[in-house]
């Protein structure tokens, strides 16, 4: 557990309720790799629900944040007309968005929230994804082969879809 476990407790207590729609493309979908965070966090009790395979309009991954974690460059979501992200879609309740937050960095500011127009089912739906953030963004050094590989392990698992995941396979890295 790290010293952000109490922020995002107290965070918690006064979430507004109402679920939150996320939409997660990264390493979160690794299942391996998210139930080590969890543990490691001391958030053994949440877990993400089913969810349902999305794909988010008209951005692209890019490899934006330098992470000493994961020894290199790792993913964020940048505007892009026409291109497409594939992830899942979940429905947060709004005491467990903190935690969420905590996941995707928002705790350390290593990264923001954005909104994202997902498709998933044949219709289009307003979700929040995360992205870097602008202050901590740099193309500086190598994109991290550890992390392409959970990457692509979690999109496998998450059941994206195939011809998505063998791109992923070719990213840097």
């Amino acid at each position: 557990m790290d010293g952000h476990h109490l922020q995002v407790h107290r965070a918690r207590e006064t979430a507004d309720p109402g679920p939150r729609t996320y939409f997660a493309y990264s390493t979160v979908l690794d299942r391996t790799a998210f139930d080590e965070w969890r543990s490691e966090h001391g958030y053994e009790s949440f877990q993400l629900p089913e969810g349902e395979v999305a794909e988010a309009l008209d951005v692209e991954l890019v490899f934006d944040f330098p992470s000493r974690w994961w020894g290199g460059r790792v993913a964020g979501l940048a505007d892009a007309a026409g291109k497409s992200v594939f992830g899942r879609l979940f429905e947060i309740p709004g005491r467990d968005w903190p935690i969420v937050q905590h996941k995707e960095g928002v705790v350390t500011a290593m990264s923001v929230e954005r909104p994202v127009q997902v498709r998933v089912n044949g219709q289009v739906r307003q979700a929040t994804a995360f992205v870097t953030n602008p202050i901590r963004r740099s193309e500086e050094g190598p994109v991290s082969p550890r992390f392409v590989e959970a990457f692509v392990r979690g999109a496998e698992s998450a059941g994206l879809p195939a011809d998505y995941v063998e791109r992923l396979k070719h990213l840097p890295g």
